[in-house]
């Protein structure tokens, strides 16, 4: 080997210590997750929860309540048929046995840098729409662009998104305005994917297409399904793509095995559960307590031929309740609030209304590691002392393990009334002839509003008791379409309501709990929540930099929602209730944090034979 001349050497390391530091160009990956490694490996055949042999055919008949408007699938507007989304594709897709992870789908690969502050995917380039085109990078931005301009909880949603451009054949960048959020490059892979070229066409008529209006035809996709039929406002029959481009893909085996999914909709509820039980549809997803508990004793199910089951939920917490509407003077003091939660009496309406089979909800990650429990310490701790900079917190968050009101027996319901009372009596009401007024003599009134009737006895329970503290509750119920409407431009007192979340909550908590959302139609703040100190918990939860990092945040951003009392905590059933003619199998055991229903499950002849043939 030929020795280098010290002076020389010593020439090179100096102008070495002085050359600019070139970051290393990110690599290409198949998957990307927020927890760390994909579980799936570069070139994996399938998904360990799929049966890569499933079986395609046959009909799969659902319902829905109410009606359908419009196939367009970005618009806040009009009431969008249901499955619409099967005839989509997303950038990625997600894996329902880990936790916030994805694959690619019409994209093959992304890249990004370390600080998350751009992400480019590479699409693949077998994927085409319905009508044979390729799917290319200007599809990506202009549906993005479509998306936030037409979409006003997407257009927040993507908010930190600077812009998207074409930078390959195949490549298209998303370049975001912040550096450090994690979860950005993610939630890009989450973006529907459409057809420029159909939708900036003309349609049969000649006339020209909009993205921005509801729309009745069938439009051209890129999915496992397309529409075959439908009749307005009633029936929708999407049919299996038999060619789909993506059939082979690691993603897809084992998966959209039925031939054709039927949408059946029914306005009235009552009518809906009888046509399930005259095999008008296949599969009932039951969400009331007593129609689980009552109606279901009919002879196809003695025979065998209706299942019920059971099926544990674990892939998401929830927080649900009687949402009270902030921008509503009544509601600002959170004495008021607390004393609405001390006057509902849910273990007396669990026990004569539900049957016992719910539980209680204490966290807006309830039942979920993310849930706060016993007193805040450590990081915890640390992360609520610095978010009191930014505004004030309860002083209970660190005194009181929280815990909603009991009203086990009639003592403790008579306690918790006086307490209610009183806590009246602190925030300036004062209780004349039986009635709560204000200082001008107004009376403290409520309308409950309910997208129909479904929930009413809840509603009138829930008014007698308040009656005897003096609160006037008027139980209010109007169609899904006036329901809808009145929730965007928050024309409500009080609503049920509430949300769902992920195992790996982020950016989406802005839109459920910010400031900017509470002034924003659309938003899912239904409260109408404008608190610095949350927004600061929820920029710490979107910046957090490990799961160690992320729980600890949630737990704290937890505790302040809860100890502001902006809901009256309702109830749960982790688990979803499934009834289901018995024509169907899925494969064992069911994906950790889905029931997988309809995308892994398939039609059994064998099983069709001994149920009997489908209406």
């Amino acid at each position: 080997m030929r020795q280098i001349p010290t002076a020389v050497l010593a020439l090179g390391l100096s102008l070495l210590a002085f050359a600019p530091v070139v970051a290393a160009e990110p690599q290409w990956r198949h998957g990307t997750s927020l927890m760390g490694t994909p579980r799936y490996p570069p070139g994996f055949p399938h998904f360990d929860y799929v049966n890569p042999k499933a079986p395609k055919g046959g009909l799969l008949r659902l319902s829905e309540t109410g009606t359908f408007d419009s196939f367009n699938p970005i618009l806040p507007k009009g009431n969008v048929a249901g499955g619409i989304g099967t005839i989509f594709e997303q950038l990625m897709t997600s894996a329902v046995d880990e936790v916030s992870t994805e694959y690619g789908e019409i994209a093959e690969a992304l890249k990004y840098p370390d600080d998350f502050s751009w992400v480019t995917y590479r699409l693949n380039p077998r994927a085409r729409w319905h009508d044979g085109r390729p799917i290319t990078p200007e599809d990506v931005v202009w549906s993005f662009e479509a998306l936030k301009t037409h979409s006003p909880s997407q257009a927040f949603y993507y908010q930190h998104v600077a812009k998207a451009e074409v930078s390959g054949e195949r490549e298209v960048t998303f370049t975001f305005d912040q550096a450090g959020n994690r979860e950005l490059p993610h939630i890009v892979g989450q973006l529907t994917v459409l057809p420029k070229h159909w939708w900036t066409g003309n349609g049969p008529d000649g006339k020209a297409r909009s993205i921005a209006e509801t729309t009745l035809e069938p439009p051209l996709g890129s999915g496992p399904y397309r529409v075959k039929s439908f009749e307005a406002g009633r029936t929708v029959v999407y049919e299996r793509v038999k060619d789909h481009w993506g059939a082979d893909l690691a993603t897809r085996v084992g998966t959209d095995n039925f031939d054709e999914i039927r949408y059946e909709y029914f306005r009235d509820e009552t009518v809906e559960l009888e046509a399930f039980k005259g095999d008008v549809y296949d599969v009932r997803l039951e969400s009331t307590a007593k129609n689980w508990a009552t109606a279901y004793e009919f002879p196809a199910r003695k025979e065998g031929r209706v299942v019920l089951a059971k099926i544990p939920e674990k892939g998401k917490g929830v927080m649900v309740g009687f949402v009270p509407n902030l921008r509503r003077d009544k509601f600002k003091d959170p004495r008021v609030r607390l004393a609405l939660s001390f006057a509902l009496p849910f273990e007396d309406m669990n026990r004569t209304m539900f049957f016992d089979q719910y539980e209680r909800v204490s966290s807006y990650f309830y039942p979920t590691e993310l849930s706060a429990s016993g007193l805040p310490e450590g990081a915890e701790l640390a992360i609520l002392k610095d978010a009191e900079k930014a505004g004030p917190i309860p002083p209970e968050v660190y005194t009181t393990v929280y815990a909603p009101p009991v009203t086990g027996d009639a003592q403790a319901e008579r306690a918790n009334l006086k307490k209610a009372l009183d806590l009246f009596t602190a925030a300036g009401w004062t209780n004349k002839g039986g009635k709560l007024t204000d200082a001008k003599g107004e009376p403290f009134r409520i309308e409950f509003l309910m997208n129909g009737p479904n929930f009413e006895r809840v509603g009138v329970r829930y008014r007698e008791q308040l009656a005897k503290i003096g609160v006037e509750l008027t139980v209010r119920s109007v169609d899904s379409s006036q329901y809808v409407n009145r929730v965007r431009k928050r024309d409500y007192d009080m609503i049920y309501s509430g949300w769902a979340e992920s195992l790996s909550p982020g950016n989406e908590q802005f839109n459920y709990f910010g400031s900017e959302a509470a002034k924003r139609e659309a938003s899912q703040n239904y409260a109408g929540i404008e608190n610095p100190a949350v927004d600061a918990l929820i920029k710490r939860v979107v910046f957090a930099t490990d799961r160690a990092d992320l729980i600890a945040a949630t737990r704290a951003l937890d505790r302040v929602l809860l100890w502001n009392h902006y809901i009256v905590p309702g109830w749960t059933l982790a688990a979803t209730r499934m009834a289901r003619w018995d024509r169907f199998s899925h494969p064992e055991p069911l994906p950790a944090y889905s029931t997988g229903f309809p995308t892994i499950w398939w039609w059994d002849a064998e099983k069709a034979a001994k149920t009997g043939a489908a209406k």
